[in-house]
């Protein structure tokens, strides 16, 4: 999947969750939203810097192998 497609995707994930929490509490359900984001923040942060390497990889990988092709 290219970055223009991984990443609107990535952020609709993240919406989407966040949405779902906000409704959630809006429903009656126990959640402190901001708890959970205080706790968990680093963890969204070190999703993106994953999300990132592999996209580089998986381009990096693209790369290699069109230069390849490229030389035959």
């Amino acid at each position: 999947m290219s970055k223009t497609k991984a990443e609107p995707l990535v952020w609709g994930i993240i919406l989407l969750v966040i949405g779902a929490l906000f409704m959630l509490d809006n429903l009656g359900v126990d959640i402190d939203i901001w708890d959970i984001l205080g706790t968990y923040w680093p963890l969204i942060l070190v999703a993106i810097g994953v999300k990132n390497v592999w996209v580089h990889i998986q381009n990096r990988d693209k790369r290699e192998k069109q230069e390849i092709q490229d030389e035959q």
